[in-house]
């Protein structure tokens, strides 16, 4: 289900893809810029092959939104977003984590971010999935505020913990 035009859907100047391998050219430097965005070093060798490996062992579903102008590598990327299946032992259901999603500065206030996060609500749909979940820095308020008009709900009912090994 990889390739420019199995799952794409344009909008308002751009489409959203769902990514393989092939795309890796415009998945790395947005994942890198996404990753500076977060204060952490530039690295696109080790990008390329963290998501060459998350794509090609299928562990992993990243949309491109690119602009619909331009063919080939000259098509600028919008944005992104990059979901790990797991699964929900109360649901007994397939569940997404929406780990990432990034708009470049450019194309922000296009509806990129609303258009990357309904493609990721119809992958849920499509894979039977009970849900998605995500998490957002405390201090990203325009993130939150965009979740939350999508029809996202902060868990106030739960805390969440990590053990760094």
């Amino acid at each position: 289900m990889t390739g420019t035009h199995v799952g794409a859907a344009k909008t308002a100047g751009f489409e959203i893809v769902r990514a393989g391998a092939e795309h890796l050219d415009f998945c790395v430097p947005l994942f890198n810029a996404y990753r500076q965005f977060y204060k952490l070093p530039s690295n696109e060798a080790a990008a390329r092959r963290f998501l060459h490996a998350r794509l090609v062992k299928g562990e992993a579903v990243i949309f491109l939104a690119l602009e619909c102008a331009g063919a080939g590598p000259a098509r600028r990327v919008l944005g992104f977003t990059l979901l790990y299946p797991t699964f929900s032992s109360l649901s007994m259901r397939p569940w997404w984590t929406l780990n990432d999603l990034y708009v470049v500065p450019a194309a922000r206030q296009r509806g990129v971010a609303r258009a990357l996060l309904e493609r990721a609500r119809l992958l849920a749909t499509e894979t039977g999935a009970s849900g998605l979940g995500l998490e957002t820095a405390a201090d990203n308020l325009p993130a939150q505020k965009l979740y939350e008009q999508f029809g996202w709900h902060r868990d106030t009912q739960s805390f969440r913990y990590e053990l760094k090994v």
